[in-house]
């Protein structure tokens, strides 16, 4: 039976949020990367930040994890503020960049040893042998972190934000550009650690996970979040059923339908349906063109979806 893991508390007593922001203000010269930000993340949550590249999340996560320092506002990770009581926080928090750093000159194992030491703590040999054996480091063990393939090199990172077992991980893109094996074999690991109390913060690209993994999801643009709720909510309130269609390479939908179709890879098209019934009119206007249905495919829009229409209606 798979032994509990023993995960790092807030100060005694607290009951309060994981991550709590309030009013974070950062600007890099004149430009504002984070504007008046209030943000709350439940202890134990599995949170998504989304959006697109440059909204800001990685700034607020250097701001979270004391890379950096607000210009103004408050906040703290489970009641310790992250720049009156910096020791206490950054104990509490793991994060893994986006970025591939690493010391060359150490092996795998080395590298999680010290590690520990960062944070004040003694080596825990049975915590680091399950670290690599969860994440199937345990071969790559004694190799230099040199050697290592990029998605090996992720994986490592992933076991560094987790070597003092903190109560609060934030994953910064984490599968970005690793392979499908490492994907599953990594969040089969973080659900677990989700499920023994430690919070997620998790951003990706990949909206699947998303819409998988997490129980509320807020979407970020221009250093602002535009979009806070339950992932089912935002698909309920958001999304519309939606009509694929597959056509012959080169032939295209009549120009009313083009108007608010979206093109796909492979000849297909995607309309966004306010009902059902507007499925029979849509192939009647097809049948009127001569054109030749191969494939077509009637369901519901996902995250992803509904992140693009958000990000398009929502001014910058």
């Amino acid at each position: 039976m798979t032994e509990p893991i023993v995960i790092r508390k807030g100060r005694p007593g607290f009951d309060g949020a994981a991550i709590t922001v309030r009013g974070a203000k950062k600007s890099f010269g004149k430009f504002e990367a984070i504007k008046s930000l209030d943000l709350e993340v439940k202890q134990g949550e599995f949170f998504a930040l989304l959006g697109p590249n440059g909204a800001g999340k990685t700034t607020l996560i250097s701001l979270l994890a004391g890379l950096a320092r607000a210009d103004a506002g408050e906040l703290s990770i489970l009641g310790f503020d992250v720049n009156k009581e910096y020791r206490q926080a950054r104990r509490a928090v793991g994060v893994v960049p986006q970025e591939l750093v690493f010391d060359p000159f150490f092996t795998v194992r080395e590298t999680l040893r010290l590690q520990s030491g960062y944070f004040g703590i003694r080596p825990d040999p049975k915590w680091i042998d399950e670290l690599l054996e969860n994440l199937q480091l345990r071969d790559k063990a004694d190799s230099n972190m040199r050697s290592l393939s990029g998605g090996m090199k992720r994986r490592v990172l992933v076991a560094q934000a987790l070597v003092h077992r903190p109560a609060v991980l934030i994953l910064d893109e984490p599968t970005a550009g690793v392979d499908v094996e490492l994907r599953q074999t990594l969040w089969k690991f973080i659900r677990r650690l989700n499920d023994e109390g430690m919070t997620i913060l998790l951003t990706t690209h990949y909206l699947e996970e998303a819409q998988t993994l997490c129980n509320r999801v807020a979407m970020m643009k221009a250093g602002q979040i535009i979009a806070l709720d339950t992932t089912q909510n935002l698909l309920a309130h958001h999304s519309r059923p939606s009509l694929t269609l597959s056509l012959d390479q080169g032939k295209a939908l009549p120009a009313a339908l083009m108007a608010r179709a979206t093109s796909l890879p492979a000849g297909r098209f995607r309309l966004g349906l306010e009902d059902f019934a507007e499925v029979e009119q849509i192939l009647a206007s097809c049948r009127s063109e001569g054109l030749e249905i191969k494939e077509l495919e009637v369901g519901q829009a996902d995250l992803e979806e509904v992140f693009v229409r958000i990000m398009r209606d929502t001014p910058r």
